[in-house]
């Protein structure tokens, strides 16, 4: 059995939600599809299907198993595709987005070298504190700070982001400092809108994640504003370590709470496997993600 022909098969039938369809759209018999179902179950020892007369259900194992495949198919196709692509120069345009506060801090730094290293490649970022849909919106590349939910996407990390609970020391020294999450509910904590959870901040204690409920006078919708306050000592704020790494080191802020922080969040390069990655796409991936790898690690540091 060509086990990678096999993968292809598999995410196709899950991709068209049949196997009739599948079959149409990779020019085979229905028999012979089914037949590659079979024979790529029987290798993995694992039902990946539950199949019924009227619709096809992905197991939990299946479920697994077909993002392992995309990856994998993803990663024989762009080795492919580098290898070609090394005999043409990378041109034309790249649409990139990013959020707003760490697309301005490391990626919109990046993007002159990037320009001035390959001047035949056009650059458009857009930024924005929302999850944009690549394909609707003509997206080739986004970075995605937090677990991805969607299967259809290709990632490649390049480091993680952790939760900080930040005040001025002015406010420290007014207030006092929060020495358990529970105490915060005593402070001044200032809320950040955009998120669902805004009246709740995570933390993990004795290996296990709980919520903490926090009030303010000060809410706002916006992450700069939000800093702009705890710089100016109106409470408490819970960031992403890269929004205020820089007002840590300066001593703007001081951190608090720091073993009860919750886990990290990944920060992925994403683009659709549906897409064939173009040469000027490859090429800024593999450009930006050693630099950004550093600069994260740099700010853990």
């Amino acid at each position: 059995m060509n086990k990678l022909k096999a993968m292809a098969i598999f995410v196709k039938i899950v991709d068209q939600g049949s196997l009739s369809k599948a079959a149409e759209k990779l020019g085979m018999s229905q028999s012979s599809v089914a037949r590659s179902l079979a024979a790529l179950e029987e290798s993995v020892a694992t039902q990946l299907i539950h199949r019924t007369t009227r619709k096809l259900t992905l197991t939990e194992e299946g479920i697994e198993f077909s993002l392992r495949c995309r990856q994998i198919l993803a990663d024989v196709e762009d080795a492919e595709n580098a290898l070609t692509q090394r005999q043409s120069k990378p041109k034309g345009l790249i649409r990139i987005t990013a959020p707003q506060t760490f697309g301005r801090l490391h990626i919109n730094p990046l993007i002159s070298e990037f320009i001035h290293t390959y001047p035949e490649i056009e650059v458009e970022l857009l930024l924005l504190d929302r999850v944009v849909d690549l394909i609707e919106e003509g997206m080739d590349i986004a970075l995605r700070i937090g677990h991805l939910p969607d299967s259809t996407l290709i990632a490649k990390q390049v480091g993680k982001v952790a939760f900080k609970v930040c005040a001025s020391p002015s406010y420290i020294k007014q207030a006092g400092q929060a020495e358990h999450p529970t105490e915060l509910f005593d402070y001044e904590c200032i809320q950040l809108t955009a998120l669902k959870s805004h009246a709740q901040w995570g933390f993990k204690e004795a290996g296990k994640h709980h919520k903490i409920s926090i009030s303010g006078r000060f809410k706002t919708n916006h992450v700069e504003s939000a800093l702009d306050a705890c710089k100016q000592g109106l409470g408490y704020g819970q960031f992403l370590s890269y929004q205020v790494a820089e007002s840590v080191h300066s001593g703007e802020l001081k951190t608090v709470l720091e073993s009860y922080e919750p886990p990290p969040l990944p920060v992925n390069l994403v683009y659709p496997h549906s897409r064939r990655l173009s040469s000027r796409s490859r090429t800024f991936i593999d450009w930006i993600a050693p630099r950004l790898q550093s600069r994260l690690r740099a700010m853990d540091s």
